[in-house]
């Protein structure tokens, strides 16, 4: 079993930590964390810390770009990165160490031109074909067309899951992806239906695994179940949807039935916030939550 994880805007993420984040304040940082970042990578982070097989593939450029190849050799993560001309982007998040919130700043993706996007695409059917499941996640850099997403899908025969948003989301749910995972907010923006259920039917992808953050995942579509963590978990959430799908697609590739996807993605998830960085989990946490969640099916 192979996941390739695909993170076509790439980021080096800087992490600042605060006692309290004040607006208009001059603020005293403790040492920064900086690192590979992007919803792909930080999927393929969590599947790493498991034990599972991963290679990260995206676009990558300049300086920030070899940052990112020199943290992913580190942390032993494969990969298999197109090179592009452009600076690849940065994103900061403060977290508030008393209130137990992140603030978020993120850098527009860097422009990609016609030929770098088609030089990805050759190099994306090679990897996608001897991976047994591909992850699409995260935002579109500048250049690419809207329907990017829709694009590697229709040239996947592997099943794929989709997390993405806005127009990126719903033209990539119409190309037919086995799962695409959503926050409500996002699945509401996409489809114009405040019913989650509705808009779900609506994407037309296999299945749909809403997030609700502290009220857990729904999934619609193949099977419906849904899932709540037993308590509330405070932290860093910025990777706790990513952390979602590292699951969904290590149950997947096992071929777990829904009952037991839903409830991983929602521990795993859960144990995610309880980590600083995103892209990491609390191990303890999450075993003791996995043996707590249980899917329930929705009438």
């Amino acid at each position: 079993m192979t996941v390739l994880t695909v993170t076509l805007n790439l980021a080096l993420d800087v992490t600042y930590g605060v006692r309290r984040l004040r607006p208009g304040s001059m603020h005293r940082v403790a040492q920064p964390a900086q690192r590979a970042g992007g919803k792909g990578v930080n999927v393929a982070r969590v599947l790493h810390a498991l034990g599972e097989p991963v290679i990260v593939t995206g676009l990558s450029g300049g300086s920030t770009g070899r940052d990112i190849d020199a943290d992913l050799e580190a942390a032993g993560i494969a990969a298999d990165l197109v090179e592009i001309a452009a600076e690849t982007r940065r994103t900061l998040t403060v977290m508030d160490g008393e209130a137990g919130e992140a603030t978020l700043f993120n850098e527009p993706g860097p422009p990609v031109s016609e030929a770098e996007w088609n030089a990805f695409l050759a190099r994306y059917e090679t990897l996608a074909g001897e991976a047994t499941v591909v992850v699409l996640s995260g935002s579109l850099p500048r250049g690419l067309p809207e329907d990017a997403y829709a694009t590697l899908i229709r040239a996947t025969t592997t099943p794929v899951i989709l997390d993405a948003d806005g127009r990126a989301l719903r033209l990539g749910a119409a190309a037919g992806p086995r799962i695409v995972k959503p926050n409500a907010a996002e699945l509401a923006a996409a489809t114009g239906e405040s019913d989650p259920r509705t808009g779900a039917l609506k994407l037309g992808a296999g299945a749909v695994v809403v997030s609700r953050g502290s009220g857990g995942m729904t999934v619609y579509g193949e099977s419906d179940w849904s899932a709540v963590p037993p308590r509330d978990v405070r932290g860093n959430a910025t990777g706790a949807g990513d952390a979602a799908v590292a699951a969904l697609a290590r149950g997947l590739a096992a071929g777990s039935p829904w009952p037991d996807r839903l409830a991983d993605a929602v521990a795993l998830s859960a144990a995610a916030v309880a980590a600083p960085l995103a892209g990491d989990f609390d191990a303890g946490l999450y075993a003791t939550l996995r043996a707590q969640v249980r899917a329930v099916p929705l009438p």
